[in-house]
């Protein structure tokens, strides 16, 4: 271990296990903050035996913020949430929350610092995700100019919240909705983009830029489901809804959800707004090649080793590649 700590907030999520994973394989020594410890034990397993440091901190309290970061040489913020629950907002969670860690960072004297946004961030954006996300690049560039702006397009892997999501809804209902048929996604495999974060902080070179991260071929939201319901063995209608209709419900479902925190609404109305623009990487900005991650996996060499779980007899049931899903004209 080189004996630098590097303070990860947002460690203990989907994308936080595998980056911890990788700055460990880096050498450093990983402090984990988390709003609970005690439920974020086994990303300890990461590293070598006193390699990952668990500490509680919350994003909207900055004294807790403060302890994390002591004697801490670096920071990566991947703070972030899908939907709102209960005192999780997006404007507390990613703005605020980012605002907070970036002021004291600065403090501490620390410049090395990666910041975890998505594609698709904008002020303008009508979808509150987005815009906070923008909001938390602001801060974060306006108190540390030498942060690294980290964008990737949807997530896939083990435990995602997209191709695991609709293979639970295609479980459960022989109608899918498809919202947003020819909206383009690049979508990426969790591990590159882990790998990527974790190279940001060791390339000077990456210091005040943004990159947007986005995996080797690019589907509509139309082919992403049909793909999905194939693997699964499970055909399904794919409704066509416009975004006038699907977008009040989403907001009354994710309304609702906001008061229960043990449902996960399967699409909000802020999830909608988004589904109305393409979630592709940019021209002309930097790429996973430009952090040396240049071998990319794909949506069909990964997808497979963990969607059989959704198939109606699960491992014993090979998918049909010779069926689609249906579309209603």
């Amino acid at each position: 271990m080189t004996g630098k700590i590097v303070t990860v907030f947002g460690g203990s999520g989907f994308l936080g296990r595998h980056v911890v994973r990788a700055l460990c394989k880096q050498g450093w020594r990983v402090r984990v903050a988390t709003r609970r410890p005690h439920l974020a034990g086994d990303v300890k397993l990461a590293g070598d035996v006193g390699q990952v440091q668990l500490v509680q901190a919350n994003v909207r309290n900055r004294p807790s913020i403060k302890r994390a970061l002591e004697n801490a040489d670096a920071v990566i913020n991947m703070v972030g949430i899908l939907t709102e629950s209960g005192s999780q907002s997006f404007q507390g969670t990613q703005a605020l929350g980012a605002a907070n860690i970036a002021e004291l960072a600065a403090e501490a004297g620390i410049k090395q610092f990666a910041l975890v946004s998505a594609i698709g961030a904008s002020a303008r954006s009508r979808a509150r995700y987005a815009s906070t996300k923008a909001e938390a690049e602001a801060s974060t560039l306006a108190a540390i100019p030498t942060a690294t702006i980290l964008r990737p397009s949807i997530l896939f892997g083990p435990e995602d919240g997209f191709f695991t999501r609709f293979a639970e809804l295609a479980r459960m209902s022989p109608v899918l909705p498809l919202i947003g048929a020819s909206t383009k996604f690049q979508p990426v495999y969790v591990g590159d983009v882990a790998q990527a974060v974790a190279n940001a902080l060791s390339k000077p070179l990456a210091a005040g830029k943004t990159y947007e991260l986005g995996g080797p071929r690019i589907y509509t939201m139309k082919e992403l489901l049909q793909f999905i319901t194939r693997e699964i063995d499970r055909p399904r209608v794919l409704l066509p809804l416009p975004v006038p209709v699907a977008a009040p419900i989403g907001y009354i479902v994710g309304a609702l959800s906001r008061f229960n925190p043990f449902f996960g609404p399967p699409l909000t109305g802020d999830q909608v707004q988004m589904l109305k623009t393409d979630n592709i990487v940019s021209p002309g900005v930097g790429t996973l090649a430009d952090l040396g991650v240049i071998n990319l996996e794909t949506v069909e060499a990964i997808t497979p080793t963990y969607l059989w779980r959704h198939r109606p007899h699960g491992q014993f049931q090979p998918p049909r590649v010779d069926e689609t899903s249906r579309v209603d004209a």
